[in-house]
């Protein structure tokens, strides 16, 4: 639901490796290898793609790694106030920022006939445009592919017109959208093997061409690419790779609260012993959650079970996309009065924009209370004050700073929804295999193991590290990992190296 407020290392492989290879593994000294359409035949361009498709498919599936995607940006709306990361897409790969979003289903990025998409961003990131046209492996869908057909079920494509092109129209909640059309493309992927190797490998997935952009997503100040939906329906990344078995069907991330901001993404189960899970509501369209109480310092507050009923037009909903934490009215206006019985005589009020502010010297961990979100089968989300505390800029003058409540409220709506405000810091769990979502405290600089069903049905625990400087903005690392020579990798040198010398 994007927007309410919305290493490189080069490695040199040594002819004596490969060379030795082939004595030690036992590999003969010549290889044939045959095409496998013969050049005295003509074969279409459409066979030729669909078989590539296939073979980048088992390529992925065979590596046993964990995608791991780079992340940069924060949740501090006086910063950036998103989580941002890059995907290279097409033949030849191109580069495209995109915002991390939880709420939505759909990939997409602007297109070369784009009305009203930014050309510059103040991120200082490069702003790129796809065009299907400049892409060797791009094609259109159409209204008669089964996943156009999939899309309409769940409202993420149409069929509009008299043309047969797969197409969509977006709303979003901060009055955002975008509208355009599906195109099948090869995405780009960073894939952890083995704890120490990266490797480049590829995959097909369908994503959005937006010809047109509306509201606040045409601002070029904090202007991406795009936005990268990480929900459960059909059309959505996260989706079609798991669904071919090229990628697990669970993804995690890892948030970093900091002014420098980034963090991790990896599709794959983060291992962290103090995860506690809830399951998702069935049959809902987003990760909506069933929030049963909200306790400030321990103590249940008197809200109503019926404001945190799921139905079509109330729930709780776990959105990257969004900034801030909005929460029911009736919630929100329990919450506020709780923490300011707590802080008023230890803090001087002001409201500031219609939010409940507090001017202090005192560290805030040290006065205010902890918030806890109590969820079905006993997990709680808590809050410390600086989960749900937002610091005013330029407020720190002589030791004395203004906070504000970052809770926000819909007035009139009974939805819930969890945004960066209150999800960073913390690893969160999307196990979709198994329909819950899990959460911990955790230092995101910090690197963490990822885990990711191999066929065998074993489990293989990589390393992953957040990819940024202090800036926030994408970087490579060039030490991030300790680069060692897999046995499929030797295999694949070996086998153009005898191509050509015999």
């Amino acid at each position: 639901m994007a927007g309410i407020v919305r290493a490189g290392v080069s490695v040199a492989v040594v002819v004596v490796m490969i060379q030795a290879a082939t004595v030690f593994c036992g590999f003969p000294a010549k290889l044939t290898l045959e095409r496998a359409f013969p050049t005295n035949h003509g074969v279409e361009i459409a066979h030729l793609r669909g078989r590539d498709r296939a073979r980048h498919d088992r390529m992925l599936q065979s590596s046993g790694g964990v995608i791991d995607f780079p992340v940069a940006g924060t949740y501090d709306p006086f910063l950036v106030g998103l989580y941002y990361t890059k995907v290279q897409l097409g033949n030849p790969p191109k580069d495209f920022y995109v915002q991390i979003d939880t709420g939505s289903d759909v990939l997409w990025v602007s297109c070369n006939s784009c009305n009203g998409c930014p050309a510059t961003s103040g991120l200082q990131i490069q702003l790129n445009f796809f065009d299907p046209g400049s892409s060797s492996t791009a094609t259109l869908v159409s209204c008669s592919d089964q996943i156009c057909a999939l899309g309409v079920q769940s409202s993420d494509s149409a069929c509009l017109g008299q043309s047969n092109q797969c197409a969509y129209v977006f709303q979003y909640g901060d009055g955002s959208g975008t509208s355009g059309y599906y195109v099948m493309d090869m995405i780009h992927l960073d894939v952890v093997v083995g704890g120490s190797v990266t490797s480049n490998s590829s995959a097909s997935v369908v994503f959005g061409c937006s010809t047109s952009l509306t509201g606040d997503l045409t601002k070029s100040d904090r202007a991406v690419d795009g936005i990268f939906g990480f929900g459960q329906q059909d059309l959505s990344v996260i989706s079609q790779l798991s669904s071919r078995g090229v990628a697990p069907k669970v993804f995690s991330h890892c948030l970093k609260g900091d002014d420098s901001g980034g963090g991790i993404l990896v599709l794959g189960e983060i291992l962290e012993p103090n995860v506690v899970y809830t399951p998702l509501v069935p049959s809902q369209p987003h990760y909506n959650l069933n929030l049963q109480s909200i306790s400030v310092n321990g103590q249940v507050l008197p809200i109503s079970p019926a404001v945190f009923a799921t139905s079509s037009s109330q729930g709780t909903i776990i959105d990257s996309g969004t900034t801030l934490a909005y929460l029911a009215e009736e919630a929100y206006n329990s919450v506020v009065v709780a923490i300011t019985n707590i802080v008023s005589q230890s803090t001087q009020l002001v409201a500031i924009k219609g939010s409940q502010c507090f001017v202090t010297s005192s560290s805030i961990s040290d006065i205010f209370p902890e918030v806890s979100l109590n969820f079905a089968g006993g997990a709680s989300l808590v809050l410390r004050p600086q989960d749900y505390l937002i610091q005013q800029p330029s407020s720190a003058v002589n030791g004395i700073t203004t906070w504000c409540i970052g809770f926000q409220k819909i007035p009139g709506q009974g939805i819930t929804i969890l945004g960066d405000l209150v999800l960073k810091d913390k690893i969160f769990i999307y196990d979709l295999a198994n329909q819950r979502i899990g959460w911990t405290n955790y230092d995101c600089s910090m690197s963490v193991n990822v885990s990711t069903s191999t066929k065998t049905g074993s489990s293989e625990t990589f390393n992953a590290a957040g990819q940024f400087g202090n800036s926030g903005s994408l970087q490579t690392q060039p030490d991030r990992f300790l680069l060692n020579l897999s046995i499929l990798v030797l295999f694949v040198q070996l086998s153009i190296f005898t191509s050509f010398h015999h």
